[in-house]
């Protein structure tokens, strides 16, 4: 079976403007939830910031404060323009509610045509290309909503056939994670092990003729290799080799993170918060944002993906997205069997706050690394305006949005604490 994806094209495209860019990323959507209370007033007229029971709160709904803070505004004034309630978004809104004080940007409800198609064909894929799971778990399989997932952080993809290349290797991921790691039988207990081996499904294994069969044949061994090789094997056939590359170091990237989380639940150890938030730099969600020029058809050169300051917005954009994920799925995984770190615990036990306490802090970290993030982006938007460079900022600011939305409307998997 052939993709049918052409390889991306390195023609020149139209110039992006190199200023305001950022804020069109941010279209006039409206997702309703309820509002935040207003903040007292003080007897000469102006707002009344003394603090309360609710001071943390407060703190994040105002954003950040203080001395070092112009740092995370835009330069430029590229600061996301305030929603235009008058525009409709393309659908109704999904059901699901924010985290109260987060720093986010609504989007536009995802092309439901596109996610009929996408979920259709992953799951055909899951169940007769690569026999995914067993019928038991047919329902968490359609719970995860990755066709709702991959079109509203790819809606640039020219085709359904590119948004399959993302979705393949999302659900994949998801299949080692739960497998080897967590749910379904995962333990930290000889992850190493497995983890090369399913790492060879996506960087080949190069050895004599004598060994190669029975590596190739252990490819076919279980779920999580079959998933990694097969989505793999259509992502190399739409993507240029360094794209191809760059993945493959990313994914190393995300292993090494598993085993350092592995490590630890293994000796009981309770990292630092900043050990914490340096594991999950690497255990993240950085290999999806980063294949968004393959998703789109087009390529960034291998240079201008190595720029240190390309590399840093990269990192916090995934550093960002998955701390969102650490606060959405807190209850569901104070609910799963055995202790899950997550960034509230942490900080909860490292720094001997209440759980709400600790919460609300995980909740600043966020938005100062998503302000970061924004400000990082805008600068190199500035520094290096050319098209690909900008259209691939784009392109990662996009899956961010969208990211936190697919977290914020899968009622099925999440659900948020009683803190508010």
């Amino acid at each position: 079976m052939h993709s049918t994806v052409p390889p991306p094209h390195r023609d020149k495209e139209p110039p992006m403007p190199d200023s305001g860019f950022l804020a069109a990323l941010h279209p006039p959507v409206t997702i309703p939830g309820p509002a935040p209370s207003a903040a007292p007033v003080s007897p000469d007229g102006k707002p009344d910031h003394t603090p309360a029971d609710g001071s943390a709160l407060q703190r994040i709904l105002r954003g950040p404060t203080g001395p070092g803070t112009a740092s995370v505004a835009l330069p430029g004034g590229l600061r996301p323009a305030p929603p235009d309630t008058g525009a409709p978004a393309s659908a109704a809104p999904a059901e699901g509610r924010a985290v109260p004080g987060l720093y986010y940007h609504p989007v536009p409800e995802p092309d439901p045509v596109r996610v009929e198609e996408v979920s259709r064909r992953i799951k055909l894929w899951a169940e007769e290309e690569v026999q995914l799971y067993p019928e038991e778990w047919e329902g968490q399989f359609d719970g995860f909503s990755v066709g709702r997932y991959m079109v509203g952080c790819h809606p640039d993809a020219p085709t359904v056939d590119h948004l399959m290349l993302a979705t393949r290797l999302m659900v994949a991921e998801n299949a080692v994670d739960d497998c080897y790691c967590e749910d379904h039988g995962g333990s930290p207990v000889g992850l190493g092990g497995r983890l090369l081996l399913a790492h060879t499904a996506i960087d080949p294994f190069h050895t004599t003729a004598e060994y190669a069969p029975p590596w190739r044949e252990s490819l076919a061994s279980d779920a999580p290799r079959r998933a990694y090789r097969s989505a793999m094997d259509y992502f190399v056939r739409a993507a240029g080799p360094s794209q191809t590359d760059r993945y493959r170091h990313d994914m190393a990237r995300l292993h090494m993170g598993y085993l350092a989380e592995a490590a630890w639940a293994q000796t009981g150890h309770v990292p630092e918060v900043w050990e914490y938030l340096a594991m999950r730099q690497f255990n993240n969600f950085r290999p999806c944002p980063t294949i968004t020029d393959t998703v789109g058809g087009y390529e960034l050169p291998a240079d201008l993906h190595a720029r240190p300051d390309m590399q840093r917005v990269i990192a916090l954009a995934g550093n960002a997205t998955t701390i969102v994920n650490d606060l959405y799925s807190y209850t569901k995984e104070l609910k799963s069997p055995g202790r899950h770190l997550n960034l509230p615990v942490v900080i909860a036990e490292r720094e001997q706050l209440s759980d709400r306490d600790a919460y609300l802090k995980a909740i600043e970290i966020h938005n100062e690394l998503q302000h970061a993030f924004e400000a990082a982006a805008a600068e190199l938007a500035e520094a290096c305006p050319l098209p690909p460079v900008l259209r691939f900022l784009k392109g990662v600011a996009t899956w961010v949005d969208g990211n936190h939305d697919w977290h914020r409307t899968n009622t099925y998997r999440y659900s948020l604490p009683d803190f508010w």
